[in-house]
């Protein structure tokens, strides 16, 4: 069968796009592990915590809240800082959880600069699944690095995003920086 037939037929039509396939990222479109509600269950920001640092990508722990990478990244060094209590509202966050995300996200633009030279940083939170929150039933703000240039030719071309480390690698670096920062 030629290729002409097939676009034809409407089966394989060509788009213009090399494919890079990501299976695991299967889990994350399936909602596998996302609460549906404000109930603990199986969230992945409650598991987390109770996890070894490294198993659980955390980068830093406070008394109310902890940072932790980003399992789907936007960018090398994503992470997002979460409140340990599950909340889904940050108008649910007490004075003093308010205050230690305030703290956390700071000191990750700190660590995440000094570690990586990141040139700018989105920091936000997507309150509510309308607003586009993939886990809204816990609360996180995320921490995404960004560098001149970094929208490039890679996703926007070729459609394709690179990460230059592995997680564990990152997770490593920033926890060291995040120490010797006190």
């Amino acid at each position: 069968m030629s290729e002409e037939t097939v676009r034809q037929d409407g089966v394989g039509a060509a788009d213009g796009l090399d494919r890079l396939w990501t299976p695991h990222r299967m889990a994350y479109i399936r909602g596998e592990n996302k609460p549906a509600d404000e109930t603990s269950g199986e969230c992945p920001f409650c598991r987390i915590p109770r996890l070894d640092d490294a198993d659980g990508l955390v980068v830093r722990r406070g008394e109310l809240a902890y940072a932790v990478l980003n399992l789907y990244p936007y960018a090398p060094g994503h992470l997002m800082v979460c409140p340990y209590r599950h909340i889904a509202d940050y108008t649910e966050t007490s004075d003093g959880e308010a205050a230690e995300i305030a703290d956390l996200t700071r000191e990750a633009m700190r660590v995440v600069r000094a570690v990586s030279g990141a040139g700018g940083f989105n920091i936000g939170m997507n309150q509510g699944y309308i607003a586009g929150a993939g886990i809204a039933a816990h609360l996180h703000q995320h921490v995404v690095p960004r560098w001149p240039g970094d929208q490039n030719f890679m996703p926007i071309i070729g459609r394709t995003k690179t990460l230059p480390e592995l997680l564990g690698e990152t997770r490593s670096l920033l926890a060291e920086a995040w120490e010797s920062e006190r």
